[in-house]
């Protein structure tokens, strides 16, 4: 799969929002044929892993397991779940990880290891570089998301010891939703505003800072697919 960026993105614009507003939205980042395919991609993938926390232990559930878990032991881990978001960080969605390493990624067919990549480098990694007015970034990590009706990631800010986070990033790849089916990525700092989730559009913001992503409801006709990660300096 191949990845070109939009030609007529103006770099020196979304820097200067960026700097003024430590978040910007990036529409048509990529061409669009481009990020057709990875939406397609992403939509047809049967590897899904849900991840979810309970207080500070996490866990990844398949499919499979999900399927045979009985509907008492589903409805004991929702209200598990809704029970800490009261009060605690608590998140859960479905996931596709990509390695840091770049011999890794490069002995991957995965086309999402391929697209890390490539934001790691070239045109791509110029362009973030210019955007966030951070030169050390060295690489983009990267995951595939997918939040279903009942998923939600509560507020946190990204501030990890040793990660060197510079930025972070969610790009979408939804191509048709409806703000009140929620799925919006939340800002809490320094003032309350948001992302509705949309096609072939980065989402980048300042770390560290608050945000969240709000409930997907049961209305919801579709999956809120993005790619996330941050942009990070430092070895990988």
């Amino acid at each position: 799969m191949q990845f070109a960026l939009n030609p007529d993105l103006d770099a020196a614009a979304l820097a200067e929002q960026f700097m003024r507003c430590g978040r910007v939205q990036v529409k048509d980042f990529l061409e669009l044929e481009s990020a057709e395919a990875l939406h397609l991609m992403l939509r047809d993938r049967d590897d899904w892993v849900q991840v979810l926390n309970v207080a500070d232990k996490v866990y990844e559930l398949s499919r499979e397991t999900r399927a045979q878990m009985s509907d008492a032991a589903r409805a004991d881990l929702d209200n598990a779940i809704y029970a800490q978001a009261r009060q605690g960080f608590q998140y859960r969605y479905e996931s596709i990880r990509v390695p840091d390493a770049a011999t890794a990624r490069g002995a991957s067919s995965d086309p999402l290891a391929a697209f890390a990549e490539w934001m790691s480098g070239g045109d791509a990694r110029d362009l973030l570089r210019k955007v966030v007015g951070a030169p050390e970034i060295a690489f983009a990590d990267a995951q595939g998301t997918a939040y279903s009706p009942g998923d939600f990631l509560t507020g946190h800010d990204d501030a990890v010891a040793g990660k060197n986070r510079h930025a972070a990033y969610v790009f979408g790849l939804t191509p048709v939703w409806r703000t009140e089916w929620g799925g919006l990525l939340l800002i809490h700092e320094p003032e309350l505003g948001g992302f509705v989730p949309a096609f072939n559009t980065l989402n980048l913001f300042r770390v560290p800072q608050m945000h969240s992503v709000s409930e997907v409801t049961r209305a919801a006709a579709f999956r809120r697919y993005s790619i996330t990660g941050w942009l990070r300096s430092g070895a990988r």
